[in-house]
């Protein structure tokens, strides 16, 4: 894993498909990405980026209750009732990468970074979310797959980078 780091970033425009509340983020994600890069192929637009998941919003317990999927774009059109266009917004952001798997019992995996991420935050002071009656929103937390299993089945060499834009 790589260590933490603050990154200034510019707005980024993405195409999206919003759930504002979850029966489960796996199943979300596993019809949500092909329905929006279904989407994008029939609008003709190329992604200008790896795909994210946003998080709006996670329970005490650190589950996703409102999250949304995306694909940055140079430019995002209106998009329509189901894809809707938006941008990341610009600021600093508290980034780390992690290589691995998503889910391990042997190795690191998203868990492990994600936690590891947390630490970092609360040692350095560092704000990017704010308590909610359900548990913490975020104005803009995301997680990008730059490599995974679409392209490279060696879990091994798989790329999820995290950012949160700091209060």
């Amino acid at each position: 894993m790589s260590e933490p780091a603050i990154e200034l970033r510019e707005p980024q425009p993405y195409l999206g498909i919003h759930a504002p509340s979850l029966d489960g983020i796996r199943r979300f994600a596993d019809t949500a990405f092909p329905e929006l890069f279904t989407w994008l192929r029939e609008h003709e637009i190329a992604p200008a980026g790896p795909p994210f998941i946003r998080y709006y919003e996670v329970d005490h317990a650190g589950e996703p209750l409102d999250v949304e999927v995306g694909v940055p774009v140079e430019r995002a059109p209106e998009g329509d009732v189901r894809v809707r266009g938006d941008a990341l917004p610009a600021g600093s952001y508290l980034t780390f990468l992690h290589v691995g798997p998503y889910t391990s019992d042997s190795m690191p995996d998203l868990s492990d970074a994600r936690s590891e991420v947390l630490a970092w935050a609360e040692d350095n002071r560092i704000e990017f979310s704010q308590d909610s009656e359900r548990g913490q929103t975020f104005p803009c937390a995301f997680e990008q797959y730059r490599i995974g299993p679409v392209d490279s089945p060696d879990f091994t060499r798989w790329e999820t980078e995290f950012a949160y834009l700091v209060l």
